[in-house]
């Protein structure tokens, strides 16, 4: 008998096709690009209303100085100190930066530290803008909430409501009285310290707001931080939104990206966990299966939402924002799927011919 390697004997299960398969090409786009003293960053979903597109994006300036100044009001990271803007576009390349959209609010509230990562609803004539907030002095040991608002018109005025809509399980219990994130008694839930990466979508007739969870002593293993997604679902767009007992719904993750496909919901793991960087699909919203593992995927990317995403598996992320945080000041670029490779395949194209064809124009 044939002996066979433990590689062997696993690669004999990993039978799907690359229907989902892709890889992901990335290109400047003007009026949100690079600015020195501005970050800007994690851009919504790009919608369009009438011919014009619109995203909304976290918006700061100054540097970001860490947890180790001794002052309270020091900015801690690029999106602490930070407020929602939006800007619009008529091509999703040439954008115009327009206005604050929402703010912080005033001391004592529940988002007077910072506003930040936004995601847009379009739904029944209204927008409804999820995102996190925080209250007080940014400390490691700080929870963070998602809160909304909402406008009849994608300029606003925007309503915020007067709470939250989901918060930490803020269960758990931390181990001595220092800010230290990772000394913990017990854990508690996947979510007992923060939510974050509010998406909102309107499912199976009712409101499905998807979010990634921090843990109090969260952990690294072999996939790297144990960041994981949950679901919180609601009959009204306002909630309120009640965790849905399958959380978390995913074991890998960061930001959220999701969209719908052929009644179900598929989404973009990337950066942290076992998981990362797969693609998978729910056909309830719930159960996640893994269809492709990708290399090199967008960060933080705000998919354009189209009508036709059930043409076909990846039409959900056919084109869209995402940002780049690797230079000093952060700042936003378009990203598109590539399918050309797998297409080579498919129709028994060798893919060198291909590669050494755009080589040739390149040069």
């Amino acid at each position: 008998m044939k002996k066979e390697s433990a590689a062997t004997i696993r690669a004999k299960q990993y039978t799907k096709n690359s229907d989902w398969f892709c890889d992901f090409r990335y290109a400047p786009i003007t009026g949100l690009a690079y600015e020195e003293g501005v970050h800007r960053r994690d851009p919504s979903s790009v919608i369009q209303v009438g011919d014009t597109y619109y995203v909304w994006y976290t918006k700061s300036v100054g540097e970001a100085h860490g947890f180790s100044t001794g002052d309270p009001e020091a900015k801690v990271f690029p999106w602490d100190h930070s407020e929602v803007w939006y800007a619009s576009s008529p091509d999703g390349v040439n954008w115009t930066e327009q206005a604050l959209a929402v703010g912080r609010g005033p001391k004592g509230a529940y988002d007077d530290r910072s506003v930040f990562t936004p995601e847009v609803l379009h739904h029944d004539g209204k927008f409804y803008l999820v995102y996190q907030v925080i209250e007080g002095q940014y400390l490691l040991r700080k929870y963070e909430n998602i809160a909304m608002a909402v406008a009849e018109a994608p300029e606003g005025p925007w309503r915020k409501l007067d709470e939250p809509i989901l918060r930490p399980a803020m269960n758990g219990e931390w181990y001595g009285d220092d800010d230290n994130r990772l000394k913990v008694k017990h854990k508690g839930d996947f979510d007992s310290l923060k939510v974050h990466d509010p998406v909102l979508f309107y499912y199976n007739n009712q409101f499905y707001l998807y979010y990634k969870g921090e843990q109090k002593g969260e952990e690294m293993t072999f996939g790297g931080r144990t960041t994981k997604w949950g679901v919180a679902i609601a009959d009204h767009p306002e909630g309120p939104y009640l965790k849905s007992e399958y959380n978390p719904v995913t074991n890998s993750g960061h930001e959220t990206l999701l969209w719908h496909y052929r009644g179900g919901m598929a989404g973009l793991l990337s950066t942290d966990g076992p998981e990362k960087n797969t693609i998978q699909y729910a056909y309830d919203g719930i159960n996640f299966e893994i269809e492709a593992v990708i290399k090199n995927p967008p960060e933080a990317a705000g998919p354009f939402r189209t009508m036709d995403h059930d043409r076909s598996p990846l039409e959900g992320i056919r084109w869209g924002l995402c940002h780049n945080v690797h230079s000093k000041w952060n700042y936003i670029m378009k990203f598109n799927i590539d399918e050309e490779f797998k297409h080579c395949y498919a129709n028994k194209v060798n893919p060198e011919v291909l590669w050494l064809g755009k080589k040739a124009r390149k040069d």
